[in-house]
Order: C-alpha cells, then sequence, then structure tokens
C-alpha cells in the first residue's frame, strides 16, 4: 500500500473576491503501516487535507496517487478506494443510525456487496477489535456512553478492512477515560492488525505517545514532516504557530536550564522518567567525586 500526494493546492471560492488557499503546494507519501499524527491550529488545512486522501475532495492542482494510480484520473473508482482508505469525522457517532450495534456495523461492508454472513463476519470481528463484547451487539448504538459509540463508529469503518484508517480528532469532547480508551484501541489496531494509521490531534501530549511521524500544518503549509522528538525540538516556532509542545517537554527544558544534563528532546515519558534519573544519578555522582 502507497498513498501520495504531490504539489497538492486547494482553493475555496477560487476567482472571487472570498477566495483563499486552504492548501499550498502540499508534497506527502504515506507507508504502509505507519502511524501518523498530524497537527495545526484550527483553519491551517489539517481537515481538508485528510479530505484528499480517499477523494472526497478533489485538488485545485496537484495529484493524489493510490498504489501509483492517479485517483482522479478518468474511470479511476474512488468508491472502491475509500474502502481501501476510511475516514473517521469528528464527532462519528453522530452517524449511527441502525437499530442495533451489529446492523449498523455491517452498514459499510453490506455497501461493498458482500453476502450477509460475510457482512456478519466483518462486523463481529471489527466490534471484538474496539472492544465491545459481544452481549452488546443486539443493543441500541445510542444506549451507549460518548466512548462506546465512538468506538462503533469506528467499527463501522473497520468493517470495510481498510489498509489506511484516517481519524480526525477522534477523542473530540470525551473525557480522559474516553480518550485513553480510543487512543489504546489504535494502537492495538495498529500493532497487531497492521493497519496504517492517520491521527489528527490537538493534543501534544496524545501525538509524542502514539505517533511514529508528525506532520505539522500552517496556514495551508506542511511545516515539518519528521519524528514527534525532533518536531518538539522546535518550541520556539511551535508557539509561533499557536501550538505547543507536550507538556514533559516543557518541564525538561526547564530542568536544563537549572543546569541538570537531560535530554529535551525526550519523546515519550519512558524517555523523560530516563534522561531525569540520568542526570539526577550523574548530580549525585558528581558531589560525592
Amino acid at each position: 500500500m502507497s498513498l501520495r500526494l504531490e504539489h497538492i493546492n486547494y482553493i475555496y471560492n477560487p476567482g472571487t473576491v472570498y477566495e483563499k488557499y486552504a492548501l499550498q503546494d502540499v508534497s506527502l507519501s504515506i507507508g504502509e503501516g505507519e502511524f501518523l499524527g498530524m497537527i495545526g491550529h484550527t483553519g491551517s488545512g489539517k481537515s481538508t487535507l485528510i479530505q484528499h486522501l480517499n477523494g472526497l475532495i478533489r485538488p485545485t492542482s496537484g495529484t493524489v496517487f493510490y498504489n501509483d494510480e492517479d485517483i482522479w484520473a478518468d474511470k479511476y473508482d474512488r468508491q472502491k478506494l475509500r474502502f481501501h482508505v476510511g475516514l473517521v469525522f469528528q464527532y462519528p457517532e453522530y452517524q449511527l443510525f441502525e437499530s442495533d450495534v451489529l446492523k449498523d456495523v455491517c452498514f459499510g461492508p453490506k455497501n461493498m456487496g458482500l453476502s450477509s454472513g460475510e457482512q456478519k463476519e466483518r462486523a463481529v470481528r471489527s466490534l471484538r477489535q474496539v472492544g465491545i463484547p459481544e452481549e452488546d451487539f443486539s443493543r441500541s448504538p445510542f444506549d451507549f456512553s460518548g466512548g462506546m459509540k465512538r468506538r462503533i463508529a469506528i467499527a463501522g469503518v473497520l468493517a470495510m478492512d481498510p489498509d489506511v484508517l484516517v481519524l480526525d480528532e477522534p477523542t473530540a469532547g470525551l473525557d480522559p477515560y474516553g480518550r485513553d480508551e480510543i487512543l489504546n484501541c489504535l494502537s492495538e489496531l495498529h500493532e497487531d492488525r497492521g493497519i496504517t494509521i492517520v491521527l489528527v490531534s490537538h493534543s501534544m501530549d496524545d501525538m509524542a505517545r502514539y505517533a511514529k511521524r508528525l506532520i505539522v500544518m500552517d496556514h495551508g503549509k506542511k511545516v515539518f514532516d519528521a519524528p514527534p522528538r525532533e518536531v518538539f525540538s522546535h518550541i520556539e516556532e511551535l508557539e509561533g504557530m499557536g501550538l505547543a509542545a507536550p507538556q514533559m517537554t516543557y518541564i525538561l527544558r526547564d530542568l536544563k536550564e537549572k543546569g541538570y544534563e537531560v535530554d529535551i528532546s525526550a519523546g515519550t515519558v519512558e524517555e523523560a522518567r530516563d534522561t531525569i534519573l540520568a542526570a539526577l544519578a550523574g548530580r549525585k555522582k558528581a558531589a560525592k567525586g
């Protein structure tokens, strides 16, 4: 699987006084099995960009390739593409509509033309993958908490067996417990099923913990494309874009300014712990010497 965008531009209201560039010359490649994070302030172009990944939006100029095929070429089957590149919008629970959970998750496979047996098999597998117990399959999807509803909605996309799962702020509006449930579920899907994840989020701490590669958007342009620890080392540039670094990055920076030999680019809580412990041990050793 490969997904590639080359020199994408997207203009809202072209040729009018309201003309505005939402994306400017964005090029991006996504490989099989990646966990890619995307951040940017409101209006930076994140949501517009991800809607190009499965052809929901046609670029004003530039080309989108899936497995080296131009998805806007004549006779290209973009409906089939959307089975391979599944997109989960913000508040996906608003898209739930069937009388019970199993029927709702069967909707995607049904649209693919699968038999009723295949529909049920895929739905059951996907519900289990997001942690919905079998005794809840016959319940109304509207009976559940926000976090559970969101997992059911994600299962509905997973049931189409996509190669790429794109999620736009999947934890928006959830409490910390619900947020952790969703993100841990996505991490397990990535590890166990090998599915490619593209995650849009405002949480820098979540990105530091889960993403292996991070893209930063600002005013429609791709500013950074690197591992999170490298991106978060540019604290001043991020703050200039209205963003921030994870909380631990600021803690490490303060310790560094106080003379502790810590690595301020530590990318996870575990790495931050290790560098702080090493710095304390170094100070203790120096004091004894």
